[in-house]
């Protein structure tokens, strides 16, 4: 099926790592005009190279830290100047350290809601601007499995998560008539499939802290598909919601990408 996302405008932040690295490539791979904004730069162009080289699209890096609303911003303008237009929004910047709420900080509490949360407000505020002012655009947001089942050592980030869902629902049911969707995926444990899709800032850049090899057994004889997912598997999501031919009469959902950790319905 032609996802028709060919010379679409497509923003996605925290593209250099992991998940945002798949999602990069996915698009750039079905022809899309790719603006990544991301604090590591070094990871962000490596990716932006590879995209490239192996897909039709063409994909530029904006240096942003969503958690400043000039630095997010500049990004979208950046991607108006090239090329006219936003027509999908990917806010896929993410971060955690696995702890114990009872051994968190408030100092902790607030990086993760600047990170996890503020910068999807300052993005989703910044893009609907202009998707309203043009009658058209998909927002597709990542959250987390953790924000529909409680995680342990995850209760401020799971926390976060679950206000991206809420929060994503509601500018759903306000701008759907103006042409814009808004949806957002929940993967689960989510690998990178080597060392290389990982960059410096990362949350998965000790890897060992995440979880142990011994774990990630665990976690997967536990899901229905007994498998561990790949980032490639939350990207294929992702372009389907973004997808005017494939999802146009999809809005306000949260899909969950986990091998079947949670069935909500």
């Amino acid at each position: 099926m032609d996802l028709g996302l060919d010379g679409k405008s497509v923003i996605v932040t925290g593209g250099g790592s992991n998940i945002g690295r798949a999602i990069v490539l996915a698009f750039a791979g079905e022809g899309a005009v790719v603006t990544v904004g991301d604090i590591d730069m070094d990871q962000a162009d490596r990716v932006a190279e590879e995209a490239n080289k192996k897909g039709p699209g063409s994909v530029e890096v904006v240096p942003t830290d969503v958690t400043q609303m000039d630095q997010v911003e500049r990004l979208v303008g950046a991607a108006i100047e090239r090329h006219n237009a936003v027509d999908v929004l990917v806010n896929n910047v993410g971060w955690d350290q696995l702890m114990y709420f009872v051994q968190s900080t408030p100092d902790f509490w607030q990086r993760i809601i600047q990170v996890n949360y503020v910068g999807v407000l300052n993005c989703t505020k910044v893009v609907l601007d202009h998707m309203i002012e043009r009658n058209r655009g998909a927002i597709v947001s990542i959250s987390s499995d953790a924000s529909r089942q409680g995680e342990p050592r995850e209760a401020v980030y799971g926390g976060m998560k679950a206000a991206i869902n809420s929060f994503m629902k509601t500018i759903a049911k306000e701008n759907g008539r103006f042409g814009v969707r808004c949806n957002t995926v929940c993967p689960g444990v989510t690998i990178p499939e080597t060392d290389e899709e990982i960059g410096s800032s990362s949350m998965w850049v000790n890897k060992d802290q995440m979880f142990t090899e011994e774990q990630m057994v665990k976690v997967a004889k536990n899901l229905p598909l007994k498998k561990i997912g790949r980032p490639q598997d939350v990207a294929n999501a992702v372009l389907f919601l973004a997808s005017d031919a494939a999802a146009g009469h999809v809005t306000g959902q949260v899909l969950s990408v986990s091998g079947g950790y949670t069935m909500v319905g």
